[in-house]
């Protein structure tokens, strides 16, 4: 891993530290280019909604449990 690699994951530290549950867990799916963010380990949603962006925030009760981020390679 080089240094420019590793300075763009430090960039993350800030959104981590801000989030309830001080945990983040990342994963891309480059087949369907969508990046799938959890603020707690992988689960059901209960509600979710479509921004305009298109980022689906997911709902566990009140609570954002994540986002899913579509056509994340053009971001």
């Amino acid at each position: 891993m080089t240094v420019n690699t590793l300075q763009s994951y430090l960039e993350f530290l800030p959104a981590v530290k801000n989030t309830p549950q001080k945990s983040v867990w990342l994963t891309y799916d480059q087949e369907a280019d969508v990046m799938y963010i959890n603020f707690k380990k992988p689960g059901a949603a209960t509600d979710s909604e479509l921004t305009d962006d298109d980022v689906i925030i997911r709902y566990e009760g009140e609570e954002v449990i994540g986002f899913t981020v579509l056509h994340a390679s053009q971001r």
